[in-house]
């Protein structure tokens, strides 16, 4: 018969009492460190919404310039120091920026427009003006690449799960741009190549594009127009440049019904802007579903931009950009990119891209130096474009 040394009861009971109270010491030291990680991440939030925000700019964007021109280099100086300055552009996320390569961009341009500029390019040592407004550099259409290029960066970021929102500071700006054709300051229609961009690389089925720009985006419209994957909604001045978008062009083929044009007289501002995308934006998006929504935004609809005559102030502007971001948190789980195309006042440049870093971020800051209009004027009745656009639309 086997018998058991002294003590060996004691000390295997012993030994089983140690080994448990390790274990439950692990376990209370595991719960620490998850609940510190908890708290460090909370805070986190509470300082910068937890939001990453692809940052997409290039520093030759600068390389295509004609000093006097509205559409000049220096409004993208003046954009890029507000972002450095506050400290905006560290916290974003930045996009390592490539030329759009030719196949992306024959998904919306004509092969022999494209053959013009690279000529330009490669034969010019002088700038060529494309049209009276539109001018091209001898490195103009590589420029004009790399600007569809950070489109594309920031949409790729963002549907490829590396980041929650994203911010395109580009140019030239793009939504004029013709499929055969350069027009109203833009050579390459950058939110449509990345919309496209968006549907073959990542299998988008649906993307919703909103253009706020004072002057109507006829290059964006006229690539989609018979199109019933992209819903183009264009808020802007009329008449006036560039003569279209007018609110009974909705589309042709299967894409009618894709185009919503919301014309408007000169002087409207913050109250006409927030009822237009309560009342017409926000339930057009709803019944679409985007799965991706792009922003052409234009900050030449502020009262002060010298080149139209909307009263929009930059708290305007704000408002309209935190309701396109919500737009987005609830239709398509935060994917949103904004495009920089017009505005010719460079604070009312500067600081609205600011707040709309500012916005994507999940900061509540807003930055509005120029205030609203001071000349009293009340802004004309929207109510008439509103149930026109609604009745036409079936909203």
């Amino acid at each position: 018969m086997r018998t058991q040394a002294p003590g060996t009861f004691i000390i295997g009971s012993f030994g089983r009492h140690l080994q448990a109270r390790v274990f439950v010491s692990t376990i209370k030291i595991i719960y620490r460190l998850v609940a510190l990680f908890v708290i460090i991440s909370a805070f986190g939030f509470i300082q910068d919404g937890c939001l990453t925000t692809a940052y997409a700019t290039h520093p030759r964007y600068t390389e295509h310039d004609l000093p006097g021109h509205p559409e000049h280099a220096g409004r993208i100086r003046a954009v890029w120091r507000q972002l450095e300055e506050l400290g905006l552009a560290a916290r974003m996320k930045a996009v390592e920026v490539h030329p759009a390569y030719r196949d992306l961009l024959l998904t919306v341009h004509m092969p022999q427009y494209l053959d013009i500029l690279a000529w330009i390019e490669g034969t010019q040592h002088r700038i060529v003006h494309l049209d009276a407004d539109t001018y091209a550099c001898p490195t103009s259409y590589e420029v004009a690449q790399l600007a569809a290029g950070g489109i594309v960066g920031a949409i790729n970021e963002v549907l490829g799960g590396r980041a929650d929102n994203g911010l395109a500071v580009v140019r030239p700006p793009g939504h004029h741009a013709l499929p055969n054709h350069a027009m109203g300051f833009c050579l390459l229609g950058n939110i449509a190549i990345g919309a496209r961009y968006a549907q073959r690389a990542h299998g988008i089925s649906r993307v919703l594009i909103v253009d706020f720009d004072v002057h109507h985006g006829n290059g964006t419209e006229a690539m989609f127009y018979d199109d019933d994957t992209v819903l183009f909604v264009s808020t802007h001045q009329s008449p006036f440049y560039p003569g279209t978008g007018h609110i009974s062009d909705t589309g042709t083929g299967k894409g009618r019904g894709y185009t919503i044009n919301i014309p408007l007289s000169a002087g409207h501002g913050d109250s006409s802007y927030a009822r237009i995308f309560e009342e017409v934006v926000w339930p057009a998006a709803r019944r679409f579903q985007p799965e991706l929504i792009l922003v052409s935004a234009g900050f030449d609809a502020h009262w002060a931009d010298p080149l139209a005559q909307m009263r929009l102030s930059l708290t305007g502007y704000d408002h309209i950009t935190r309701e396109l971001i919500k737009m987005a948190s609830e239709l398509c789980g935060g994917k949103i990119v904004f495009v920089m195309e017009g505005g010719y006042h460079l604070d009312a440049l500067s600081h609205g891209w600011r707040n709309i870093a500012h916005a994507l971020l999940g900061d509540q800051e807003i930055s509005d130096p120029l205030g609203p209009p001071q000349d009293g004027r009340q802004e004309p009745n929207v109510r008439p474009v509103i149930e026109q656009t609604r009745k036409i639309h079936g909203l």
